[in-house]
């Protein structure tokens, strides 16, 4: 066990009180949407009740106060992720926005034929289908490192697909079907020997352990704020400074231009380039008060704690007969896929919800991993700062009754 005070940190969370089918909710669906603590509520009903306005826009105190308050949050993200600057941190609706902008804004203008992208098989959609499309656009291929049994990024594998004709690689820092934990700085290192421009897509990572763009040494990397207990409809993409101001804007429309005529346009420096029409402004005051929350949880004692949850669970689950883990990789972090015998995991998904326990059935927007482990879709239980052992206990005793319902 760990340090972390899961018993105080659960009643930060409003929604736990509730009960699902009469039973106490044990919430395992944080890797699809975490849930939110009420710090994080706070903050948003503040903003709305006493700061609202439009920003960049206005001269009067409101409008004031809310260009403060969406700037304030862009430097917390910043130091969240360890950027060199505020200008590197653009706003956008999540992880799959972020992702498309760099694929629009960067990739599109910049490949062509014979060039490549490089991706893993164990993406998820929203890092594999932006660049199927920009490989459309422009005529560059799309290259897939595999996966071995366990999960697991196969590194010669990978480092045989890096050539000179590699403009850019996208990896996932933590897999969201699997719950592999990708060497990221390693892996990126390699794609720059051959000057390759490299994406890390944190939307699986930024809620369960500290990120540090520069000791990774990324270009750009992406993350959702609905998954580290921020609302929705709030990302961030961090992007090196000179990459973003050479960059020309993928959408356009108000507060993203410096000067207009019927002739010609020009932009805003980044990030307001990137940044057209009124932002999210609330919900970025969120992903502030979010980040102030897993500043004061401590990201290193969660880290340590999920490690522990991926563990037990994995032990206790891998115990029962017929249960088969998908996705075993040494390193994991913050969930556990697994199926039960030929039972769909709709159905185990189902069952449990009717124990009270919420847990993410389906492909997980991961079909090509489903395709590797040649199964339609597994359960998967994924962890945050507010579970704790007992949640696995739950879930183990919810497991053990679809078997017998199914025997």
């Amino acid at each position: 066990m760990t340090g972390l005070d899961v018993d105080a940190l659960r009643k930060e969370f409003p929604i736990l009180a509730r009960t699902v089918h009469g039973k106490p909710l044990v919430y395992l669906d944080s890797a699809a949407s975490s849930q939110k603590p009420a710090c994080v509520i706070a903050a948003i009903v503040d903003y709305y009740e006493r700061h609202h306005s439009n920003v960049h826009r206005g001269v009067h105190t409101l409008s004031e106060e809310a260009t403060v308050a969406y700037e304030r949050a862009r430097a917390k993200v910043q130091k969240f992720v360890r950027a060199a600057s505020p200008r590197e941190i653009v706003f956008a609706r999540g992880t799959t926005e972020a992702i498309n902008l760099v694929a629009q804004a960067w990739a599109r203008p910049r490949l062509g034929p014979g060039d490549e992208v490089l991706i893993t098989e164990l993406e998820h959609h929203s890092n594999l289908v932006p660049w199927q499309i920009v490989c459309q656009q422009t005529g560059a291929r799309l290259v897939v490192a595999p996966i071995d049994a366990t999960g697991t990024v196969i590194p010669e594998e990978y480092e045989r697909r890096l050539s000179k004709r590699t403009r850019l690689v996208a990896l996932a820092h933590v897999s969201n079907a699997l719950g592999t934990v990708l060497p990221v700085a390693e892996l990126t290192r390699l794609a720059k020997q051959v000057g390759a421009t490299v994406l890390v897509d944190g939307a699986q990572a930024v809620p369960h352990m500290p990120v540090d763009v520069t000791a990774i040494g990324c270009d750009f990397y992406a993350f959702s704020g609905h998954k580290m207990y921020a609302p929705t409809g709030i990302g961030a993409l961090f992007g090196r400074l000179e990459l973003l101001e050479s960059m020309e804007p993928w959408q356009g429309g108000g507060s993203m231009i410096r000067n207009v005529t019927f002739e010609k346009t020009t932009w805003a420096a980044p990030p307001e380039r990137f940044e057209a029409g009124t932002p999210n402004i609330a919900g970025a005051v969120g992903l502030g008060a979010a980040i102030d929350f897993l500043d004061r949880t401590d990201l290193a004692a969660v880290q340590q704690h999920e490690a522990d949850l991926v563990e037990y669970a994995s032990r206790r689950l891998a115990g029962i007969p017929g249960v088969r883990l998908i996705g075993t990789a040494r390193e994991r972090a913050g969930l556990v896929s697994f199926v039960v015998g030929d039972v769909h995991a709709h159905d185990v998904g189902t069952i449990l919800d009717g124990e009270g326990i919420a847990v993410r059935a389906g492909h997980h927007c991961a079909q090509p991993v489903m395709d590797h482990f040649d199964v339609p879709a597994t359960a998967r239980a994924s962890f945050a700062v507010h579970n704790g052992r007992d949640d696995v206990d739950r879930l183990v005793a919810g497991v053990e009754r679809v078997r017998e319902i199914f025997a």
